[in-house]
């Protein structure tokens, strides 16, 4: 038997059957000013996936997406300008964890293939088809979207 199993009932609660001579806050801190519903920033930073799971799948047309890290070269404000330039710009992380996402459609091949001249030659860069990771991205899919600049340029 402990020390605190000796106490007596009026040790532990010495209001006795009284009440108690203050009234607790009904709020609780640090939550007491969330809001109850996600922000618009909140959401559009949400997974693809779990946005489609939760919300349904939103009308988007075909795209490709480039998801790059911070890099030091010179031509890195370049890629930066160039992602900025896509339909769908988002920059997520912090630190180490820091990427740029840029969506590009397929009227937008010549950005995405400017943009991928750049970063393409580091291992960090991802290439995603309709937001997900797809075999071949780099070897296939790619240069078969650089066939559109053909019909582009006609």
């Amino acid at each position: 038997m402990s020390a605190s199993d000796d106490k007596q009932p009026s040790e532990i609660f010495p209001e006795g059957d009284r009440p108690p001579a203050y009234r607790p806050l009904e709020r609780f801190w640090p939550y007491a000013d969330l809001p109850e519903s996600p922000t618009p920033e909140e959401l559009a930073a949400l997974d693809p996936d779990l946005h489609a799971a939760l919300f349904g799948a939103p009308p988007r047309p075909f795209s490709f997406t480039l998801v790059f890290p911070k890099f030091d070269a010179p031509d890195y404000a370049d890629a930066v300008a160039l992602a900025k330039a896509s339909g769908d710009y988002r920059e997520s992380g912090a630190g180490d964890e820091f990427r740029h996402r840029a969506r590009f459609v397929p009227e937008q091949a010549a950005g995405l293939r400017d943009l991928f001249g750049i970063v393409g030659r580091f291992d960090a860069c991802e290439v995603l088809v309709d937001d997900r990771p797809v075999p071949y991205a780099r070897e296939l899919w790619l240069p078969l979207v650089w066939f559109l600049l053909i019909g582009q340029r006609a």
